[in-house]
């Protein structure tokens, strides 16, 4: 007795046509096509997710460095007194204080300017 592979195959089927929906064309009807296309849209989706922390981290930088530029210190001079006085804020949280509550970001340079 053979194993017919009918039930198996369509949800296969049915996974990827539902992963594909929306795509322009053949991506969306042919499933051998709509398939690679998934596959492809797949790896962006994750190369993607790893590409945003890198531009956010970048974007938090940029803000960190302008805040700590009006208040008279570099970026770098910023962190390392931040480091020598030990403080211990990410450049997420230190990002939101600067855009934020300047007073706070001020106070904090004031301390990193202190242990430099």
């Amino acid at each position: 007795m053979r194993i017919k592979r009918t039930v198996n195959a369509l949800k296969k089927r049915r996974k990827i046509f539902r992963l594909a929906k929306g795509y322009f064309g053949n991506k969306s009807k042919s499933y051998r096509i709509a398939r690679e296309a998934v596959m492809k849209s797949l790896n962006y989706a994750f190369k993607g997710r790893k590409l945003r922390k890198r531009d956010m981290r970048s974007l938090w930088i940029a803000r960190i460095n302008a805040a700590a530029r009006i208040n008279g210190l570099s970026y770098s001079k910023f962190m390392h007194g931040l480091k020598a006085a030990g403080i211990n804020l990410n450049r997420k949280v230190l990002a939101d204080l600067a855009i934020n509550d300047a007073a706070a970001f001020a106070a904090l340079a004031e301390k990193a300017k202190a242990a430099v």
